[in-house]
C-alpha cells in the first residue's frame, strides 16, 4: 500500500473510531462500564466500515455550502407536495424520465440519487448503468435545471469531474429522455 493511501486509510479509521465512540457514548449515556463491550465493537465497526466502503475525498467547504441548499430544497419539496395534495384541482402532470448521470459510479451517484428525492416533486425511481429514472409530479416544471444543479454540487462535494460517455469532461447540462410507461 502506498504511503499516501495508507495515510488516508489510517485517518479514515481514526475518524470512524471517534464517530462510533461518540455514538456509543450517547447510546449508553456515558456509562464507563459499557466500554468493555463498546471498545471492541467500536474498533471492529470502524475497521469494517473502512474496509467495506473505501474512503473518499469530500470537500468540506462544498459540503457546508450544500447543507443550507439541501435543507431549503427539502422544505420546499415538502411544501410543494403538500400544496398539490390539498389543492382542489390536484395540479399534477406526472411523468417518469431518464436522466443520464455524468457522475462517476459509487458514492457520488448514491448521494445524488438520495438527494434528488428531496427536490420538489421528484422521486428517484431507479439507477441502472448510470441512468437515473426520476418520477416527477409535474413534467411542466423545470426539473432539468434542478437535476443539473444538484449533479454539479455533488461533483464539487466529491471533488470529481462530470463525464460524458466517451470519458471526456462535460460541464454542460444533462439531457432528459422520457420513459414510456405501459398502461
Amino acid at each position: 500500500m502506498k504511503p499516501l493511501k495508507a495515510a488516508i486509510y489510517c485517518s479514515a479509521i481514526v475518524l470512524q473510531v471517534v464517530l462510533f465512540a461518540l455514538i456509543w457514548w450517547i447510546l449508553t449515556d456515558g456509562a464507563a462500564s459499557s466500554w468493555w463491550i463498546g471498545g471492541p465493537a467500536v474498533l471492529l465497526a470502524a475497521v469494517l466500515s473502512v474496509k467495506l466502503i473505501s474512503p473518499v475525498y469530500l470537500n468540506g467547504y462544498e459540503l457546508l455550502r450544500f447543507v443550507p441548499v439541501f435543507l431549503m430544497r427539502s422544505l420546499l419539496g415538502g411544501t410543494d407536495v403538500a400544496w398539490r395534495a390539498f389543492h382542489p384541482a390536484m395540479p399534477i402532470a406526472p411523468d417518469l424520465i431518464a436522466y443520464p448521470l455524468r457522475l462517476p459510479s459509487g458514492l457520488p451517484q448514491v448521494f445524488m440519487v438520495n438527494t434528488v428525492s428531496l427536490l420538489p416533486g421528484t422521486l428517484s425511481a431507479s439507477l441502472e448503468q448510470s441512468v437515473l429514472k426520476v418520477h416527477v409530479l409535474d413534467k411542466r416544471k423545470d426539473f432539468l435545471s434542478e437535476l443539473t444543479v444538484v449533479e454539479q454540487s455533488v461533483a464539487r462535494i466529491f471533488g470529481v469531474s462530470l463525464m460524458v460517455s466517451g470519458g471526456d469532461i462535460d460541464n454542460s447540462p444533462g439531457f432528459v429522455t422520457p420513459v414510456t410507461s405501459k398502461e
